[in-house]
């Protein structure tokens, strides 16, 4: 069953052979992944390929060759086993037809929805399943989880299903981004290339090829000569959005963290969730009991450090110009007020988006967030990170 997988990594290029085929075989027969796509990927990569430079060509391969392996409709499991009951309560996540979506109508305004809320919070007094008005899951309310709304707070949900939620009022743990990845880094690396400004700092030695071959002749024996390495002297100061609508992008933001820490040695990074306010963290572990005073960071770091914000900006509106429209605390100042503080500190700084470029006209926050930047926004692409460079090297 796997010849057309070996037939179509032989037609893009890499050069695997029967040797490798039948190792792959064998390590399966063995069981050594079971039910776990993501296992079978690394594992068949680690045997088929030999040059990391045929790794995007196996990537290319394998989705041409396991592509929807993943997806099993509701249908196709529902008929395959009997669901506990507790897990058709899952099934509170309508899927409404557009004729039904357009008849719900948002309430009309941050200070209005919160209004709202307060009452509601006020009168209810028991658990609320379904309808349009109370908190609960799997309604039409613009309050509670598991439901729809285009304009709403959601309460009691573990993640969002149409990112359109004006507050989140929960307490979300997200993951540190892991700065060891080294997968698809060699060609953000080159880009950030750009940026470098070299100083020898004497950190460690490296071979002087040409000191040596004179001082050997000179002498008449080998005489080794090294000379401090050269190290990227530019300054770096990295705003990393995580959690929520960023979700998707980990692996990219992380191949760029990375890669970040690998080219620039003054390099000092901060978390942040859609858009900065007064507390920024080191660890999201502890986000919520360990943060850092933005007015800190803004006297901490100079004016010399290249400020790069990495995020998709896909927020409420509320969020970036409204004091207390934060997504999950309340912030007694906009957004926008912190995001030109940041500005004003930091003359060179730029805004990297994961986003597709030709998605942000779509997006009211991305062109917000786009504007106070005065169009220093770049598409976190190849070509977006040498042009962000380029720019912040000016």
């Amino acid at each position: 069953m796997f010849l057309p997988f070996f037939e179509n990594l032989r037609s893009t290029g890499i050069p695997v052979s029967l040797r490798e085929y039948l190792s792959f075989l064998e390590g399966m027969h063995r069981g050594l992944v079971t039910y776990d796509i993501d296992g079978f990927y690394y594992f068949s990569r680690a045997v088929m390929v030999k040059d990391e430079r045929h790794l995007d060509k196996f990537d290319r391969a394998f989705a041409t060759s396991f592509k929807g392996v993943e997806s099993l409709s509701t249908e196709d499991v529902l008929n395959a086993v009997d669901l506990p009951a507790e897990w058709l309560q899952k099934m509170a996540e309508k899927h409404l037809s557009s004729e039904e979506r357009a008849e719900i109508k948002a309430l009309g305004g941050f200070d209005k929805l919160m209004e709202v809320l307060k009452q509601r919070l006020k009168d209810q007094e028991k658990r609320h399943q379904g309808g349009n008005k109370w908190i609960g899951t799997a309604g039409t309310s613009p309050f509670g989880a598991f439901g729809y709304n285009p304009e709403g707070i959601r309460t009691g949900q573990d993640k969002s299903r149409h990112q359109r939620a004006v507050k989140v009022w929960d307490k979300r743990d997200f993951a540190n981004l892991d700065d060891t990845v080294e997968l698809g880094t060699r060609n953000i690396k080159v880009a950030l290339k750009r940026l470098r400004s070299w100083a020898r700092d004497g950190a460690r030695d490296e071979l002087d090829i040409d000191g040596t071959i004179r001082a050997t002749a000179e002498h008449g024996y080998l005489d080794v000569q090294t000379r401090p390495e050269r190290r990227n002297a530019v300054k770096v100061l990295l705003f990393l959005d995580v959690g929520g609508s960023m979700d998707p992008y980990i692996r990219l933001v992380e191949e760029l963290f990375s890669a970040a820490r690998t080219e620039f040695k003054h390099l000092e990074y901060y978390y942040f969730h859609n858009c900065l306010y007064e507390g920024v963290w080191r660890d999201n572990a502890r986000r919520w009991d360990a943060q850092i005073p933005t007015l800190e960071v803004l006297r901490t770091y100079g004016s010399d450090y290249k400020c790069i914000f990495v995020g998709d900006a896909s927020m409420s509106p509320y969020e970036i110009a409204v004091p207390g429209g934060a997504n999950e605390h309340w912030n007694q100042e906009a957004g926008q007020t912190w995001l030109q503080r940041a500005r004003e500190q930091w003359p060179d700084h730029i805004w990297l988006n994961p986003t597709p470029e030709n998605h942000w006209q779509y997006t009211q926050s991305v062109q917000m967030v786009r504007d106070i930047f005065e169009n220093r926004m770049m598409p976190m692409t190849l070509d977006g990170i040498t042009r962000a460079m380029k720019e912040l090297g000016r």
